[in-house]
């Protein structure tokens, strides 16, 4: 039985795999209660069971039975048995692990809210399907119930008369569904019909009984396996309903099928006959639903349905089988003691198509030559299965297989190749696949005919010419039997010897077959076609017809469809039969070019024969580009009806837009009838006539359709006509409304100069979608390529290309193979900056191994003339010759707009539009009559910039106030400008982002509970042990039990993040503790509502459902403020409160929304990642969804954490590709955003350890958490007392100082219910910061303002506060590098000591307060690390404690103190290569035979010991290893080389060599040769070299080359730097907990190199001054990590220094204090960091070329070896013999001669000669072929090793010598013999 074999990559459905159930053997208790169980009546049982067993045996005795006929009866009943329980236990366990699996699945779904509509690359999920069919089976089971009782039942009754007592007498179909594990639908199929392969498996507990009662027999079914893939093909696909014509289902390979027997049925289960009956119904299903047969179900009436059953194939398939190699051998002798070979033969399969190839007796190579057709039905999908045996007596032995679809021979036309067989160690099999398409006329066939005959083939059928379908519909009045009988007709059909028969059709004259058969035809001219009608016994004719095949060929396209009049038949006798013959065509011309495209002169041909230029279509680059700008609507219809229609609602609009084929579609404004969108789209179209622009607007409706709302169509050829339209659009088919639309069609310019002024208008855009106005677009238009590479396999590529430029891309089409492949397709590209755009084409074979590419900055079109670029480009990554033709065709989009907007850049024009007056709604954010413009107010705050290296792009900056002091001029704004990214500069979060609070719950005691643990049955009143439950919204915290007492005490503390919803509630229970179950103590709810309206509540709490009881609990809905100087009082409560719990009260709410990322690194496959990003905050981290393949993915995610303290957590967000690659990280310290406005840091920032250009674009927010619980002074008393009476304190609000605006702008105060929807949500998702009421602060007023300013707001307008000045924090300045020199009169000042910000500064002071702090302003501060700086010279406040804090920051030293050597050690590289003529130590038989060494060697500096690895067995090792270390340089200091060769047990001594640190230094490179001493000869080849430390960054480039171009044999990688570390001091410590000064230590972790520091005695200022020396590997990757502690146990601080910062610094140097993380915020650590790059003169070396050469690679020669080679149709190499062979036996030696194919280094490319005993001259003379082409053998190198046959005992090596011969410098045409001399083997 055929069974599916679950392709590569897909899912294996459910239940295909037959888990066998493990016998478990009874426990001892179940044994104990089986004896007890033991009674007489059950021993008489057994006694009698065994009688009766006995009983046959005694009678087959009594009777003298052959007791051969005994054995075979008990062998089939245990046969029958055996195979009976192992069905039965594979069913069983197969559908227990089915609801298993479906519980877990379930399980697992639920738990992980995974979306069943996940999908996968190639099968996807149909859960919702599985679901319909899992509640429709009961009800399918009832109708297959009612079929079999009502219509099978009553059938198979009438048919016998045997039969008619049969009933069913149980019909279940079981409750396990049958499932669609997967579906996969196909694109690459034709027009007009969709296909899809659906994945079947069915595990069924399916039970039918029937009974004849008649012969007392019952039978029936328990249990059916059945897995399979159906295709299922609509079509056709009409225009009317029901859309699909017809629906075709079969099988394309036999499904997998396993029955369950029961009652007398069982008989099927013995052994063979379970094969024979399953294969029998398989054959039965196979009839009807397997390829070629398939089921068709018509959907619509007067359908041709003959031809949709039976379609004509889709092509021929000619398989030539050729040969193989290197089976597996399985005839072996004596028991396995004699290896033999094996009797291959090969089974070809297609579908129900098989062919048996010849067996070749004792062969591992057989050479078949045979050829085979088959017809090909569906492609993709079948297969050809091809499976190699070995002929045996017994049963063939498997030799391996191979797989191929049919569909990559489509495609390919010819394959021809060797295939490797699967599910063996050994073999290949060679092919050579041709695929034959079907021509419906005549005009080829005679050449078909002529080239069939060239065609060899040792198998009997000759090749075919066409194929002949034959479609056997009906036959009418066909002749009555003997006795005027109806004949029960068939047809036998012959074409030559094949013969093929219909199915019968039952007792009837016109009977109708609908058979479709095939035949092959070798010749349509001399062949026919004879039809016999028989009747069902195949002796009676009916009727004959004979039917010449040359007939067909003058037929239209070559069918014929019609009646035949039967001969020897009645008279009106006919039959009706539609003939099809195809002729068989291979298109050799193309197939021919192709393998003769990669000749050697034919690269020159062509490149003589190249076109300069490109020859596009005419229309190329004539599109236009289409600007449609949505802005508003006005007075739509309300859809929204509330009560039944009589009160009215309002509407939730959206618009679609359709154009060009091309859908857009609006975001969509809630309850609205006046909305407002301002949204653009762009679309590239043609401007033919007849198109039209289609809008419609609707209503969004949750639960059924939206609404429509009214509809407009806009003819293109107007808008081209008028090229910009801007109007109000009356609604068509609605009663009113109206929308007002731009509508633009884009001039298109060649001007380069017009590109700033459309980039300046650009920046000036802004549009609630985020959408950013194409600049230009591109065109491109990809002809040919040329000189392509070829693959690693030394074929053609089938080549594509991929266009790509920015987040758009292209591909074409894929060709054929050829190196030089032609496309001629064109594509556009809309670009938005084509100063940083970039137009990248890749080139690939069958776009997974790539060709090269080519990069295209579209920045250089603009330098050309006409902005066209058009000519032959050189490829990277491909072969120098590899070259691309392509046009490329750039044109500037230049809006009327942009126009406008330079004449009036400060005011925009406005659109002069007539504009109804219409009444707005309250909700409406202004009069929808004013004109609308997009216009961008842009603020004065400027992003803080990056550094150079990482580029990351800024928003533009709008041109500032004149007003402002130093403010730039308006002509520098189209610079800035320019450089503005494509790239939304801002997230756009979704309203409810940071909208969550957090309730604090503080459980503190309870009162008299009630008492639940009674004693001497209730006598004794006794307690309980009380504990709590708190419930909110899914959350539950449990508090710990209190221990018999009726009043406990808790004191525990607990905090949940929730959304604000006011119906929620927080539920409390108490329960008694016991061992049992818990008893109920009482419960009350608390409304979160009442919490979020007191905000506080403080109270005791009466228990419900309890006699008596209450609970003292305190609930606080914490407020969130963005204030940075309510931080201190929530770190402050966190020190006075303690909880039992040991929780701490969370200081800070982080809000992060992690939007998207851009230009992330491609994967190791060269794909793009599957990017996922994991958010880890201290114990708590959150992952977001995994993006499909993107560089560029898209989350949208928006994740919350509690921070206990905002000055120490760090936020880590790490992206990786399906979470096990890393792509890249972003650490964030949360103190950072303390120093940013509102606490909102919002922008792109750099990844680490990815691309410099990789980004991460999120917006993270910080909210103090100001708990009443800091204003209040006391903790929540534990008794009940009263409650203290809380006044709120009130603070002035401190405005941070923005630059005014060039027009200010006024606006009244509003009151919060009167403030217009959105008018504190900016577009950048910040929020405008307004006064409390209760503060009466006056307010510059300003006018409401219109749509153009709204839309546009990018952060909020700055207020002027009158009565108080403007104050910042001086954290702003430390942290924003953004002010430079210019702006350092405009910036707010103030001074930091120790990092701790001074009282701010008020701006009506001075601003130059000296040179000092003008430095300090224009430095721009280090983001990592806060830097302690000197008090600057600003006014003293007037409290003293600050002076003592500035004056003890003057007793600090500003630097450290180092020592004078600090710095001054070197590194010493050591490269140990190799050693020449050792001594050798190990001889044999007492000395009498010389043997060799096991050298290895000691390398000794100072107390540092080296060790090399041991090299077997050699004289002239080489080693290739490379030390290092860190030294002072001290001229004495010996370094000592001592070799040894190992042994058992002691090493033998080979001698030494010494040399002094001072010759190292003063030669600083040494590369030679030193003799050894102590020993009579030998000599070591070292490198030695002091590497000089210089501190120049752009040395480090050169250097990191050299890591990535050497390799060692030990692993190690050169140092690229060196580091030295100076601990001086530390200040302000933390205590210890109990309250002592530490006792500090540090520890210094870099890599896998650590150091620690003394332990000071006690103190919260200890002074260490002791240094450290690294080695850097990766300065840009390295990272040192300071840790402090008390005593090595409680940790004190730690600080990380990447080392990339000191790249940064001058000299590398790095000298101050320096903040400690997990510290307090005065603690400080002061080094020194001195990083040095060693600057070695090995890495001038390899960048030269040059650098060490191993001697042992120019082996010595021990002999010499002859070798013809030539080419005649193979590759032909000829070994004759060998010479002047070295040997250390005077025996001589057991030669023969190894040759390998380099690269391809397998069984295939090996061969070797016969083995020449004990001679030193061997001769062989033996002939060795290759079946390569002369282009691939020239890429081949020859390895010719000779090999010694030794025995164990023989102490000579294998190897002889070697040598490789390049085949490209030989000429192989003319052939070549020649002496080759052979070296030895390197190690």
């Amino acid at each position: 039985m055929a069974e599916k074999t679950p392709e590569p990559g897909r899912s294996t459905p459910e239940g295909s795999e037959e888990p066998r159930a493990p016998e478990e053997a009874p426990s001892r208790e179940e044994t104990a209660a089986r004896s007890r169980r033991i009674d007489p009546m059950a021993i008489l049982w057994t006694f009698g069971k065994c009688l009766t067993a006995l009983l046959p045996v005694y009678l087959a005795g009594y009777y003298r039975v052959s007791t051969s006929l005994v054995v075979f009866g008990l062998m089939v009943y245990s046969g029958w048995k055996h195979t009976r329980e192992a069905k039965e236990a594979r069913l069983k366990a197969a559908m227990q692990c089915l609801g298993e699996a479906q519980e877990s699945c379930s399980a697992s779904v639920a738990k992980r809210d995974l979306p069943a509509w996940v999908s996968f690359p190639d099968v996807e999920k149909v859960e919702w399907l599985n679901k319909v069919i899992q509640q429709a089976w009961p009800y399918i089971g009832q109708y297959l119930e009612k079929l079999l009782t009502e219509s099978i039942a009553p059938s198979l009754k009438a048919s016998s008369s045997h039969l008619q007592t049969l009933s069913f007498t149980k019909v279940d179909f079981g409750d396990k569904p049958m499932k669609v594990v997967g579906v996969k639908a196909h694109t690459e199929n034709e027009k007009g019909q969709i296909l899809l392969d659906v994945y079947i498996s069915y595990v069924g507990n399916v039970e039918i009984n029937v009974e004849v009662k008649r012969y007392f027999c019952k039978a029936g079914v328990k249990g059916i396996q059945l897995h399979g893939m159906m295709r299922v093909i609509l079509e056709p696909l009409i225009g009317n309903v029901p859309i699909v014509g017809a629906v075709t289902m079969f099988f394309i390979r036999r499904p997998k099928l396993e029955i369950n027997w029961t009652g007398l049925t069982n008989l099927l289960d013995i052994p063979g006959l379970d094969v024979m009956s399953d294969t029998k119904i398989m054959d039965a299903i196979a009839s009807f639903l397997v390829l070629p047969n398939r089921l068709t179900v018509p959907l619509v009436p007067d359908l041709h349905v003959a031809q949709l059953r039976c379609p004509l194939p889709r092509g021929v398939v000619r398989i030539h089988l050729l040969e193989a190699e290197n089976l597996a051998a399985k005839d072996n002798y004596v028991k396995g003691v004699m290896a033999g070979m094996s009797d291959p033969y090969a089974l070809i399969r297609v579908g129900p198509q098989s062919f048996k190839s010849r067996h070749h007796d004792n062969t591992s190579s057989p050479k078949w030559a045979e050829m085979y057709e088959v017809i090909v039905h569906e492609v993709p999908g079948q297969e050809l299965e091809v499976e190699v045996y070995d002929k045996d007596p017994d049963k063939d032995d498997f030799l391996g297989r191979t797989k191929m679809d049919l569909g990559v021979v489509k495609k390919a036309r010819v394959i021809d190749e060797w295939f490797t067989l699967k599910d063996t160690d050994t073999g290949r099999v060679h092919l050579k696949l041709e695929w034959l398409t079907l021509q419906d006329n005549t005009e080829r066939l005679n050449q078909v005919l002529k080239r069939n005959e060239s065609v060899l083939s040792k198998s009997t059928d000759p090749p075919s010419a066409a194929i002949l379908a034959v479609y056997l519909d009906k036959a009418e009045a066909l002749p009555m039997k003997k006795g005027k009988k109806d004949p029960s007709p068939m047809v036998q059909l012959s074409v030559r010897d094949v013969t093929r028969e219909s199915r019968t059709c039952w007792d009837t004259v016109n009977p109708q077959w609908e058979d479709a058969f095939t035949f092959f035809i070798q010749d349509p001219n001399k062949q026919d076609i004879d039809i016999q009608v028989k009747d069902n016994d195949r002796v009676q004719s009916l009727g004959s017809l004979s039917i010449p095949l040359s007939r067909l060929l003058s037929c239209p396209q070559l069918s014929l469809n019609e009646w035949f009049n039967l001969d020897q038949s009645g008279p009106g006798s006919r039959i009706h039969i539609n003939t099809v013959l195809r002729v068989l065509w291979m298109d050799e011309h193309a197939v021919t070019s192709s393998l003769l495209s990669s000749g050697p002169g034919s690269a020159a041909k062509r490149g003589a024969s190249l076109p300069k230029h490109t020859s596009p279509d005419p229309s190329f680059a004539t599109e236009g580009v289409l600007r449609i700008h949505l802005l508003e609507g006005q007075d739509l219809v309300p859809k929204d009806n509330l009560m039944g229609g009589i009160v009215k609602g309002k509407s939730d609009p959206y618009v679609t837009i359709n154009v060009g084929g091309s859908t857009f579609k609006s975001h969509v404004i809630k309850e609205n009838l006046n909305p407002t969108w301002n949204e653009m789209y762009e679309v590239v179209m043609t401007d033919l006539p007849g198109q039209d622009v289609s809008l419609e607007v609707l209503d969004k409706d949750m639960d059924m359709k939206d609404d429509f709302m009214g509809r407009l169509k806009i003819k293109l050829s107007d808008i081209i006509k008028a090229q910009h339209i801007d109007e109000w659009f009356t609604l068509n088919d609605v009663k009113r409304g109206r929308i007002h639309l731009t509508l633009e069609w884009l001039p298109r310019v060649t001007q380069a100069d017009k590109l700033q002024q459309v980039l300046h208008y650009q920046a000036k855009s802004s549009y609630l979608n985020k959408a950013v106005p194409a600049a230009a677009v591109l065109f491109v238009y990809l002809e040919a390529a040329h000189d392509l590479p070829f693959k690693k396999s030394g074929k053609e590529p089938k080549v594509g290309a991929e266009l790509v430029v920015g987040g758009t891309s292209y591909k074409t089409t894929v060709c054929d193979r050829t190196n030089s492949p032609q496309w001629n397709e064109a594509f556009h590209f809309l670009v938005r900056d084509p100063m940083k755009q970039q137009l990248i084409v890749k080139l690939s074979h069958c776009w997974d191994f790539s060709l090269g590419s080519v990069v295209i900055p579209v920045k250089e079109l603009l330098s050309q003339p006409d902005l066209l670029l058009d000519q032959w480009l050189n490829l990277d990554g491909a072969s120098p010759e590899s070259q691309v033709l392509l046009r490329a065709q750039l044109k500037i989009l230049c809006p009327k707009v942009a126009e406008s907007f330079r004449e009036h850049s400060e005011t925009p024009a406005l659109p002069k539009t007539s504009i109804r007056e219409s009444k707005p709604e309250t909700e409406s954010i202004q009069k929808s009559s004013e004109p609308l413009v997009p216009v961008t107010i842009t603020s004065s705050v400027t992003a803080p910039e990056k550094k150079e290296s990482r580029k990351v792009p800024e928003a533009p900056k709008a041109p500032e106030a004149p007003k402002a002091p130093e403010a730039p001029k308006p002509t520098q704004a189209p610079e800035v400008i320019s450089q503005a990214d494509v790239r939304p500069q801002h997230t756009s979060p979704d309203p409810s982002f940071s909208s969550e609070g957090v309730l604090r719950i503080h459980l503190l005691e309870a009162e008299n509970l009630i008492a639940k643990d009674n004693l001497m049955g209730g006598m004794v009143k006794g307690k309980s042990d009380p504990y709590v439950k708190i419930s909110v919204e899914g959350t539950t915290f449990k508090s710990h039990v209190i221990k018999e007492n009726l009043n406990p005490t808790w004191n525990e503390m607990y905090e949940l993040v929730l959304a604000s919803k006011p119906s929620s509630e927080v539920n409390v229970e108490l329960f008694d503790k016991d061992m049992d179950k818990d008893d109920f103590l009482g419960r009350f709810r608390v409304s979160l509502s009442e919490v979020m309206q007191a905000q506080c509540i403080d109270q005791w709490f009466t228990l419900n459902d309890v006699k008596h009881g209450r609970l003292h609990l305190v609930l606080e809905w914490v407020p969130t403020v963005t204030q940075p100087d309510e931080l201190q009082q929530a770190l402050q409560l966190q020190s006075i409160q303690s909880y039992q719990n040991k929780a701490s009260p969370s200081a800070a709410l982080l809000f992060v929304l992690v939007e998207r990322a851009h230009a992330l690194p491609m994967v190791k496959g060269g794909k793009e990642p599957k990017a996922g990003a994991e958010l880890v905050l201290g114990g708590t981290s959150y992952k977001t969804k995994v993006c499909d393949r993107s560089t560029s993915p898209q989350w949208g995610e928006a994740f919350h954490f509690l921070l206990h303290d905002p000055n120490e957590d760090t936020l880590i967000i790490k992206l990786s590709s399906a979470w096990d690659q890393p792509l890249g990280s972003l650490v964030l310290p949360t103190r950072e955003l303390l120093s940013k406005p509102e606490l909102l840091l919002d922008q792109w920032q750099s990844l680490d350890g990815a691309s410099p250009e990789s980004q991460i674009l999120l917006r993270a927010q910080l909210k103090i958490l100001a708990s009443k619980m800091d204003k209040r002074v006391e903790k929540p008393t534990v008794k009940p007392t009263e409650k203290p009476i809380e006044k709120p304190i009130e603070k002035p609000i401190e405005k941070p100082i923005e630059k005014p605006v060039e027009k200010p702008i006024e606006k009244p105060v509003q009151k919060p219910a009167e403030k217009p929807a959105g008018a504190d949500t900016s577009m950048g998702g910040r929020s405008e910061t307004r006064p409390a009421p209760s503060q009466e602060i006056k307010q510059e007023t300003k006018p409401t303002p219109r749509l153009n300013e709204l839309v546009a707001f990018t952060v909020p307008v700055a207020v002027k506060l009158p009565e108080e000045p403007h104050r910042v924090p001086a954290a702003d300045i430390s942290h924003d590098p953004s002010l430079g020199a210019k702006d350092s009169s405009k910036a707010p000042h103030s001074a930091t000591v120790g990092g701790a910000s001074k009282e701010p500064i008020t701006t009506t002071e001075s601003a130059s307060k000296g040179n000092n702090e003008q430095k300090q302003l224009d430095k721009p501060a280090e983001h990592s690390h806060e830097e302690l700086q000197p008090p600057a010279p600003v006014k003293p406040p007037a409290a003293e404690e600050k002076r003592e804090t500035t004056s003890s920051a003057h007793s600090l030293p500003q630097h450290s103190s180092p020592d004078a050597s600090f710095g001054s050690q070197g590194v010493l590289r050591i490269h140990l290569l190799e050693a020449q003529n050792l001594v050798a130590m190990d001889s044999l038989m007492g000395g009498m035979v010389k043997g060799k060494s096991d050298p290895y060697v000691k390398i000794s500096v100072g107390g540092t010991t080296f060790k090399s690895h041991v090299i077997k067995e050699n004289l002239n090792p080489t080693w290739n290893e490379m030390y290092e270390m860190i030294l002072s340089p001290d001229p004495n200091l010996e370094v000592k080389f001592e070799l040894y060769d190992k042994d058992i047990d002691s090493d033998d001594f080979l001698g030494r060599l010494k040399t002094k640190l001072g010759d190292i230094i003063r030669s600083q490179y040494t590369d030679e040769w030193f003799t050894l001493s102590d020993v009579k000869h030998g000599r070591l080849h070292l490198v030695l070299e002091w590497v000089p430390a210089v501190t120049q960054p752009d040395k480090l480039q050169q250097v990191l080359q050299m890591q990535n171009a050497q390799s060692y044999q030990n692993k190690t990688s050169p140092s690229a730097a060196l580091l030295t570390i100076l601990i001086e001091r530390a200040h302000a410590l933390p205590l210890k907990k109990s309250g002592k000064e530490p006792k500090a230590g540090a520890e210094l972790v870099l890599g896998a190199t650590s150091y620690k520091t003394k332990v000071c005695d006690r103190s919260t200022s200890p002074q260490w001054h002791e240094a450290f020396s690294f080695l850097v590997h990766d300065p840009s990757k390295d990272m040192l990590v300071i840790k402090l502690s008390s005593g090595w146990d409680q940790p004190m601080g730690s600080l990380v220094l990447p080392m990339k910062e000191l790249l940064s610094q001058p000299d590398l140097l790095l000298d101050r204090w320096l903040s400690l993380d997990g510290a307090l915020p005065e603690s400080q650590i002061l080094l020194r960091a001195q990083l040095k790059v060693l600057n070695s003169k090995m890495a001038s070396l390899m960048a030269l070329g040059a650098g060490p050469v191993l001697s042992n690679k120019q082996a010595a020669t021990t002999g010499q070896i002859k070798v013809s080679l030539s080419h005649q149709r193979k590759l032909a190499v000829v070994v004759h013999g060998c010479r002047s062979l070295v040997s250390s036996s005077k025996e001589g030696l057991d030669t023969y001669v190894s040759l390998i194919l380099l690269p391809d280094k397998n069984k295939a490319t090996k061969r070797k000669t016969a083995v020449k005993k004990k001679d030193l001259e061997p001769e062989f003379n033996e002939r060795f072929e290759f079946d390569l082409s002369v282009d691939d053998a020239r890429q081949r190198v020859l390895s010719v090793c000779l090999k010694h046959s030794s025995s164990f005992m023989s102490r000579d090596k294998d190897v002889i010598g070697q040598v490789q011969i390049d085949l490209a410098q030989i000429d192989l045409l003319s052939g070549v013999t020649q002496w080759f001399d052979l070296k030895e083997e390197n190690n």
